[in-house]
Order: C-alpha cells, then structure tokens, then sequence
C-alpha cells in the first residue's frame, strides 16, 4: 500500500504545473549560480596556477552550486509538502485514506516518499549540471560524491518536517508558510551561542558534507531528525 500512495503521490508531482514552475525556477536560478562561478573560475584560472594546492573546479564551482541547492530547497520543499496532507484535509479527501485498508505510518511514509522521488529528480539535475564539468577538465568525485549524499539527506530531513507541519493544519499555504518559518529558523539557530544551537542546526551538518567531510555524526543526526518528524506525523493522523 506504501508504493500505490507513493506513486500516486509522484505521479501528481509529475503532472502537476505548478511543481514544474516551481522546478523550472529552481534550475534557472542554479544555471545562473553555474555559470556566474564558472566565468570566475576562468577569469582566475591562470592565478591559481602559481599557487602550490590550487582549488579546482570542484571546489570553485561544484561545492558552491550544492550549497546554494540547499538553500533554495530549504525555500521551496515546504512548497511541495504543504499540500501532503493539509490538501487532503482542505478537501475533505482524508477520511477516504481512513477507510482504506492502511495505517497511518503507511500514509506518511506512501506521500514522503512520492516527494521524495520528485526531489531526487532535482538532485539529479544538478549533478548532471556538475558534471557536465568534465568535458572542460577533471572533477574531484570524492567531494561531489559528499556534496550528493549531503544535499539528499538535507531534502529528506525538510521534507519530514514539512509534512508534519502539513499534518497540523488544514490550510496548505499556511502549512507551506509554516514549514518556510521553522526550517529559516532551524537554519538560523546556528548562530545562538553555545554548541547545542550548532548541533541542532542542519546548516552545520550539512556544511560538511560541502567541505567533504563525510561524518557519521552528521548522517545520524539527519537519519534522526527523518525518523523523528515521520514519526509525529504519523501520530498527528492518528490523533485525527
């Protein structure tokens, strides 16, 4: 029952209009990010020559391009997620689900992973974009690999959160609001004094995974945050 709801769920993705605007303004801004960093490179190119560990490309161009995809995901994931379940609800559709032979777990996890498949066709664009630096020189695979598997687990952990905030209320653009709100402030607590503001912000996990630190630390912590917001998602339906 989990694969009918996820299909279902990326099949609405898929054929949506809005979703594609909203994919299509994701990569323009990303294009322009590209080349925007790739022009730098070139202008400084002869200058790094002299220097004794030069930055390539992947550094220059391929890391800053991930970082600004998680940025932009933080913006638009709550986009997608708003309408999971406060849609469903708005449009008195839920109890159907309710009536099925399927538990509530079974519905949170069919429609987080219907987006997540939605969002592993975003990822998967910008590393083709990443490596289409390879018709022009040699790419460091190691860090683009932990650049990947750090934008992956950021988009999945947002989207957990975004579908519980889209359990909590029957109102999508006040859940796509809310999920807005509470990943700008969990971005931001990284500023607060003290390690545990740190700790609990996925800008620093993810930032190294961006400098091509691949610890298990971090994908604990994200791996913890999924399984957490699944989890209370699936008790608010139940609450329901």
């Amino acid at each position: 029952m989990i694969r009918i709801i996820a299909a279902r769920e990326a099949k609405a993705l898929f054929s949506s209009p809005q979703a594609w605007i909203v994919f299509a303004i994701f990569q323009a801004i990303l294009a322009w990010i590209f080349l925007a960093r790739l022009d730098a490179f070139l202008g400084v190119q002869a200058k790094l020559q002299h220097l004794v560990n030069p930055p390539g490309v992947t550094e220059w161009i391929i890391a800053p391009l991930f970082s600004a995809a998680s940025m932009i995901f933080l913006m638009i994931i709550p986009l997608f997620t708003m309408r999971l379940i406060a849609e469903e609800a708005r449009n008195q559709t839920l109890p159907l689900l309710f009536s099925a032979p399927v538990s509530s777990l079974e519905i949170v996890l069919g429609k987080y992973l219907g987006l997540l498949v939605f969002l592993c066709a975003a990822i998967g664009l910008v590393l083709f974009m990443a490596l289409t630096l390879l018709l022009g020189g040699k790419i460091d695979f190691g860090l683009l690999f932990s650049n990947v598997l750090g934008l992956f687990f950021a988009a999945a952990s947002f989207a957990a959160l975004g579908l519980y905030i889209s359990c909590l209320t029957s109102h999508p653009y006040l859940a796509g609001i809310g999920g807005i709100g509470a990943l700008l402030g969990l971005w931001a607590v990284r500023f607060g004094s003290g390690g545990f503001f740190r700790a609990i912000s996925p800008s620093d996990h993810f930032d190294r995974f961006n400098q091509g630190l691949v610890d298990t630390g971090d994908i604990a912590y994200f791996l913890l945050a999924i399984v957490l917001f699944l989890m209370l998602s699936a008790w608010r339906l139940e609450q329901r």
